[in-house]
């Protein structure tokens, strides 16, 4: 019996030593398959725009770049300064007075206008564009319909317009966060010594915020510098560099040119970065560990003249996005062919079999994204900042390019990368949800590390001294607390697939549009009436997941 006993505990301990080996191999394949995904799905693509951009004639060549470089071709890198420059000025400026009057002003409607910012921030592209045409074109509602004027929209000054309209939610958005962070201490301070809220917001909030505000205006200034669509839709005759590496590869398939031009794209955008990475160092230390301006008890009143001017620009822009909703939905059911309003259900009818196709199969590709590209962020984030294993940190740089680069960058990447063997996938569905994957890695990530800042790894010490496999810490231990993380990163990922254009538009084959490529091509070729219907039903999935989304988000959090 005693030597039955020994040869039972003996196969017990052979049985638990194969299986931590096992799990000690399918780590190491789980290790394997993140970094290989994250240089062949990133940083190939990348390394594949750069040097197709040196090829001319099948030589290597600096040719691509003397041409773009020549007074001829120069007033493109001009004009897509000179866009991003003063439509990130303007945004950042908006949205400084509005998120100031969100967190100080103590208004009873300021959930109304947070809801209202949110409803911008999932919208798909272009629906600013198509209401400002709708509102003040030359047949516009307003400009027509009411003034009985004949406007001509087109221009940069519309680029602009639609631009700052279009970014001022997600700023105001960011710097709300930030301003919440600023110490009440010194706010409180200022208005002890005698300062009016004017000289407290002047002297006090916006030098402490200034880090944060600058971070924002890098973001903005890089999605700007990257819109091809606003100046394709709005701008009429005015090109910019996005629109024209479009154009080259859209309509002449020159891929050297278009290369060349997605680098030229990239170095303001990286410089942006870099101030970004720099401004966002100092945004930490505005709350000091002490009580922020997000705390209920926050005593700092606005005096009625700063809160009377910060409320009519923060309404004149609610009402501005309210009236393009309205238009958007008024547009889906309506015609006005013959200058009057005649409602109708013929674009609805118009939303035919391919547009329905589409449709649906954004959804799936959406929620295939998020569910993976949150996967692989956590796990990305766990072998960095658990694990910290050698050279996950250059992983996690690299993981983060595609959220920094243009769309149009990472698009044609993805088409010079893949279209030959053995990783031809041009043509299929693969390559999209792969580029959407990927293009959003870095949210998962982002979000896994603050969690785990602020997660003890004792109950990880204690898993392994019990002799638990790696990858039961990871499934039963890891993933349960990384379930907030998971729940926002998959938000903004399904959310941006369902509204992207930028890079798919020159991954998809035909026949296998996209809702938003289905719409961004109505738009421009002036079916305006269809582009709004598929516009309001992006609108609609997308609220409904991020509601139901965040429901679950926050209930998690409760149990926490």
């Amino acid at each position: 019996m005693e030597v039955n006993h020994k040869q039972s505990n003996y196969n017990k301990r052979i049985a638990k030593d194969l299986a931590i080996r096992f799990s000690d191999y399918i780590d190491k394949i789980l290790v394997g398959l993140v970094v290989l995904s994250i240089l062949l799905f990133i940083l190939y693509p990348m390394i594949s725009v750069i040097s197709t951009s040196f090829i001319s004639n099948g030589k290597i060549s600096l040719e691509e770049y003397k041409n773009l470089l020549n007074p001829k071709n120069l007033y493109l890198i001009k004009n897509s300064i000179w866009i991003a420059s003063l439509s990130s000025l303007l945004t950042i400026s908006i949205s400084t007075i509005i998120a100031i009057y969100i967190v100080f002003a103590n208004s009873k409607f300021t959930k109304f206008i947070n809801y209202s910012l949110i409803l911008t921030m999932i919208s798909p592209p272009f629906v600013g564009s198509l209401a400002f045409i709708m509102l003040f074109g030359r047949r516009g509602l307003i400009t027509n319909g009411i003034l009985g004027l004949s406007m001509n929209p087109y221009g940069w000054q519309g680029i602009v317009i639609m631009q700052t309209i279009g970014e001022i939610s997600f700023s105001s958005i960011m710097l709300i966060g930030i301003l919440k962070t600023i110490d009440n201490r010194l706010i409180l301070a200022s208005r002890d010594l005698g300062a009016s809220s004017f000289e407290t917001i002047k002297r006090v909030v916006l030098p402490l915020a200034r880090p944060g505000i600058l971070a924002t205006l890098f973001i903005v200034f890089t999605k700007s510098l990257a819109d091809f669509g606003t100046p394709i839709i709005i701008g009429g005759n005015y090109n910019t560099l996005a629109t024209e590496a479009y154009l080259t590869i859209i309509g002449r398939s020159n891929f050297e040119k278009a290369a060349a031009m997605s680098v030229i794209l990239i170095i303001p955008a990286l410089i942006a970065f870099y101030f970004y990475r720099k401004s966002m160092k100092k945004v930490s230390s505005l709350s000091g560990g002490v009580k922020s301006t997000g705390n209920k008890e926050n005593i700092f009143e606005l005096s009625k003249g700063v809160k009377l001017f910060l409320g009519l620009i923060t309404w004149l822009f609610i009402i501005i996005i309210l009236m393009q909703y309205a238009t958007i939905f008024l547009n889906a059911i309506s015609n006005r062919a013959t200058g009057n309003i005649v409602f109708t259900l013929d674009y609805i009818k118009g939303f035919k079999l391919k547009s329905l196709q589409a449709f649906i199969r954004s959804i799936k590709y959406s929620l295939i994204a998020g569910f993976f590209a949150s996967i692989i962020g956590m796990l990305l984030s766990y072998y960095t900042e658990r694990r910290k294993i050698i050279g996950m940190r250059f992983i996690e740089f690299v993981s983060s390019l595609p959220y920094i680069i243009p769309g149009t960058f990472f698009g044609i990447g993805y088409i010079l990368a893949f279209k030959n063997e053995p990783f031809a996938l041009t043509g299929t569905v693969v390559i999209v949800v792969l580029n959407c994957i990927f293009r959003q890695i870095s949210v998962g990530s982002k979000a896994s590390s603050a969690l785990f800042s602020n997660i003890s790894n004792e109950i990880e010490l204690v898993a392994k001294d019990l002799g638990t496999p790696k990858i039961m810490i990871l499934k039963d231990i890891i993933f349960p607390l990384l379930k907030p993380a998971f729940l926002s990163s998959f938000i903004n990922t399904f959310t941006s697939t369902m509204t992207t254009v930028g890079a798919i538009i020159f991954l998809i084959s035909p026949g296998a549009n996209l809702a938003t490529v289905e719409m961004f091509n109505a738009i421009k070729n002036g079916n305006y009436g269809l582009g709004s219907v598929i516009a309001c039903l992006i609108i609609l999935v997308t609220f409904i997941v991020n509601i139901l989304a965040t429901k679950v988000l926050n209930s998690s959090q409760e149990e926490v």
